[in-house]
């Protein structure tokens, strides 16, 4: 076998099937403690997601945006930094959206208002992805902890933005954008009626094969890896570690709020008081199961989304919580074993005992 591909195998593709064949192991035990047979459980769970074209085209839908908040904390990590601020930046990025479409009058061809909305998506998440990477590249704040307190801020500030200035009465969402939504694709495959699934998965799609293009056929993403292996080393080479870290934690905030227009585009027409869901939390999963490469964070996302989809479809067998223990799990198996995660947690640790000292 060639070396360079053992250690692909060895190193990106077997830890997340021994992570998934754990997690497995304990559904089905779980199963068992609930008195059902795990093999007519797994077959409810994939019937009611790839076995329809209704819970296929809602697993697409969840994956879109889960798509995006992998590709988020992927970037990340590839420039050694943890962004746990994926929720408030989505938030940001539907609500830049939302109201790109209602300054938009009405009427207003969707080849213009579809790119200024995704536009509005990507400028407000990577605003708000930008301020962790100015305190970090400035005055060493750790980002962690800075992304964390972001989200309550920028859901906190959009509530009462959204509250109190520009909602519809009795609702906690903004007026119907006057431009920029996207069709469904029930209106071409006739057999995803009533599912979210719409044709801002293209947009997404074409993002991630951006993302891929920056890092590894760009010098600038060849700097920010470098940066993410070894900051010293990369300084001492002539790169601005700094501008590094900040440009990263910006693009990150980006990839970020473009998932936003999933739901505000290509759904409900407007914003909604915590479309987000968790969406950016489960993100961090999203980027670990797919090794923080484009493409494994697509198929990390396709994975994460049928276990959402398909924890409805098992509710009546089983309790859907099972679906969120088998995420912890391959969450914690999958996180152990992630290089760029590690790194992280020793510079953390190293910079709270420094503190301490």
């Amino acid at each position: 076998m060639n070396a360079r591909l053992r250690v692909v195998l060895e190193e990106a593709v077997l830890p997340p099937l021994v992570a998934l064949a754990v997690a497995f192991v304990a559904g089905d035990l779980l199963i068992l403690i609930y008195g059902q047979a795990p093999g007519a459980v797994w077959r409810a769970l994939l019937e009611g997601t790839w076995g329809n074209a209704y819970g296929f085209g809602q697993v697409l839908y969840k994956a879109t945006t889960l798509t995006c908040t992998g590709l988020a904390v992927a970037m990340s990590l590839r420039a050694g930094l943890f962004n746990i601020g994926a929720e408030g930046q989505l938030a940001a990025g539907g609500f830049g959206a939302a109201v790109a479409g209602l300054a938009l009058p009405a009427g207003t061809p969707w080849v213009i208002a579809v790119p200024l909305c995704t536009l509005a998506a990507c400028v407000a998440g990577g605003a708000v992805g930008a301020v962790p990477g100015v305190l970090r590249a400035r005055f060493g704040a750790h980002e962690v902890i800075v992304t964390i307190m972001s989200n309550f801020i920028v859901l906190a500030l959009l509530n009462y933005i959204v509250s109190a200035k520009l909602h519809v009465p009795e609702t906690l969402h903004t007026p119907e954008m006057h431009a920029g939504q996207v069709a469904r694709l029930s209106g071409v495959i006739a057999g995803f009626h009533g599912s979210a699934a719409n044709w801002t998965l293209l947009i997404v799609a074409a993002a991630c094969a951006l993302a891929w293009w920056y890092l590894f056929r760009t010098r600038a993403g060849y700097e920010l890896r470098a940066v993410g292996l070894q900051p010293d080393a990369a300084e001492y080479a002539g790169v601005r570690v700094g501008r590094t870290w900040r440009n990263a934690l910006t693009l990150s905030g980006a990839l970020a709020g473009l998932g936003g227009i999933n739901f505000v585009l290509g759904y409900k027409g407007y914003y909604e008081d915590g479309f987000a869901g968790g969406a950016g939390f489960l993100g961090i999963a999203v980027a670990l199961v797919g090794r923080n490469h484009p493409l494994g964070v697509l198929l990390a996302a396709l994975f994460f989304a049928t276990l959402s989809q398909g924890g409805l479809a098992i509710n009546a067998m089983v309790p859907k919580q099972i679906v969120e223990v088998l995420q912890g799990i391959v969450i914690i198996a999958v996180a152990t074993s992630v290089p760029e995660v590690r790194r992280v947690l020793r510079n953390a640790a190293g910079k709270l005992a420094g503190g301490r000292a």
